[in-house]
């Protein structure tokens, strides 16, 4: 019989519980009074977060983490509350009130994990051999998901942004929902909320498969591209994935400006921008300025209004017409809807301004793929003054993507005036020697004369002040830990 995730009082045990993902679930279920603990090797404002709503964090990853659910066998009263005590912040001593009898089956947590942890890792291990039942974070997603009305946002792109869009939409809305999403959103207080209402927004994963797991109610598809090629061999198995998450909604939204999603997936709500796609949902009039997009919005050939959306380029205005085509779905007032999106501010490393200094705006950026870097960098051109110069900082996310988009990459810095290229962030993987960063910084340079190379961020703290002009526009992209040293570069630069 296969396993269940419960929701009705065992606990849960998140290893690594810092994650983006990760976190974001345990925060809603602390939220909703369940016992919560986890271990994370890095303490952080996020797993501070989680510790103010009563989630018990470990600072290592170890074995002894799970004696905090041993109980004597007969004392079965003695389990409920300790089980309380973990959600309500009981002692920070892992060891402080443990006791050293086997756990029973009643105390055995729920331990979830993602794809990051290991099969070696010795805290995973513990769990295995205590008889704790397992399940990967995608499982409790798609258990909220079942438990709630629910609209899950997937693709390749854009995912992080159009559920942020969604969920800001209805709480500004008066609707409510709760919210699950990958990336912190200042106006929702993190990557996640409890609300009160039957709704769920929730940002649905690709990247290990996982999505196939889901079956909300509204389904989106932003856009289908090989993304992973660490997990997939081919953008038929991505496709596939899709396919199978999309059979599974109660109704598809999905942007028909993918072929992919157009003719693969045949989504029943459509949006794009092309005025000629015959998209449900779909904007004319548009103008692309430095502070934001205007558009006319048009719904099955009538005229909506105007929508006022203070985010840069032609991919975020297509993020908003999924939210919009969503929000339709639910019943909202167009004027709702535009209120709401008029004053989305955006999400942490997605086009986030990160301070200013000697006339230089340093901007962090999450993108790591090839279309999402060239989306990006014309934004960027976008803001930028005829006088101002696209600085672009480039570190490399996993060497298997590297490896599969070399050429790609090396075509994604057109909009940059300046690329700088740092050593690959592995991610976990082993450096096989296929690729190297100096690889991409040399056919970059071959189309641009100002491309440099430096090999760790060591050397960019040094390097950057010396290059870097007042005016310049800084972009700091990638998926990796390149954003650390923007505010060490700020002060170099004051």
């Amino acid at each position: 019989m296969l396993k269940t995730v419960d929701f009705r009082g065992q606990p849960f045990h998140f290893i690594g519980i810092g994650g983006i993902g990760m976190s974001a679930l345990a925060y809603v279920l602390a939220k909703r009074k369940l016992p919560v603990s986890g271990s994370d090797i890095r303490s952080t404002h996020i797993t501070k977060r989680l510790q103010s709503v009563g989630a018990r964090v470990f600072k290592t990853q170890e074995a002894t983490n799970l004696d905090l659910f041993r109980s004597p066998p007969t004392e079965t009263r003695a389990i409920s509350n300790r089980a309380v005590g973990v959600q309500t912040g009981a002692s920070s001593s892992k060891n402080q009130d443990c006791l050293t009898v086997e756990p029973t089956h009643q105390c055995l947590p729920q331990v979830i994990c993602s794809t990051a942890i290991h099969a070696t890792n010795s805290e995973y291990l513990a769990a295995r051999e205590r008889g704790c039942p397992i399940f990967h974070r995608s499982d409790v997603l798609a258990a909220l998901i079942k438990d709630y009305e629910s609209i899950a946002v997937a693709g390749t792109h854009g995912k992080t942004t159009t559920s942020s869009l969604i969920g800001y939409m209805l709480v500004r809305a008066g609707v409510d929902p709760t919210i699950v999403v990958g990336g912190e959103v200042n106006a929702l207080g993190g990557n996640a909320r409890l609300g009160e209402s039957r709704f769920l927004v929730a940002e649905a994963d690709e990247s290990d498969g996982s999505l196939a797991k889901l079956a909300p109610q509204i389904g989106v598809v932003t856009n289908i591209e090989l993304d992973h090629p660490d997990h997939y061999q081919s953008l038929e198995e991505v496709i596939g994935t899709f396919q199978v998450f999309a059979n599974q909604c109660g109704m598809l939204v999905g942007s028909i400006d993918c072929p992919i999603v157009r003719d693969r997936l045949k989504p029943q709500i459509s949006y794009g921008l092309s005025p000629d796609s015959d998209a449900d949902y779909t904007a004319r009039r548009v103008t692309y300025h430095a502070r934001g997009t205007k558009a006319e919005i048009w719904e099955r050939g009538l005229q909506l209004g105007e929508l006022n959306l203070p985010l840069l380029g032609r991919h975020n205005l297509s993020n908003a017409l999924a939210a919009i085509a969503v929000g339709r779905q639910l019943d909202l007032a167009f004027e709702t809807i535009a209120d709401a999106l008029a004053s989305f501010e955006g999400a942490k490393r997605r086009f986030e301004e990160r301070g200013q200094a000697n006339g230089i705006i340093f901007i962090d950026d999450y993108a790591h793929h090839p279309s999402e870097l060239q989306a990006t960098l014309a934004a960027a051109r976008l803001q930028a003054q005829d006088s101002q110069r696209v600085v672009a900082i480039f570190q490399p996310h996993r060497y298997s993507r590297t490896l599969a988009f070399l050429q790609a990459f090396s075509q994604s810095f057109k909009d940059a005036d300046v690329t700088v290229i740092t050593d690959i962030y592995s991610a976990g993987e082993p450096d096989l020697g296929e690729v190297s960063a100096r690889q991409l910084a040399d056919l970059i340079a071959r189309s641009q004369n100002s491309a440099f190379y430096q090999p760790s961020l060591e050397s960019l703290v040094r390097f950057l002040p010396e290059i870097l002009q007042p005016g310049d526009l800084a972009l700091f992209l990638g998926a990796g830990n390149l954003n650390q040293i923007i505010p060490q570069v700020i002060a170099a630069c004051h």
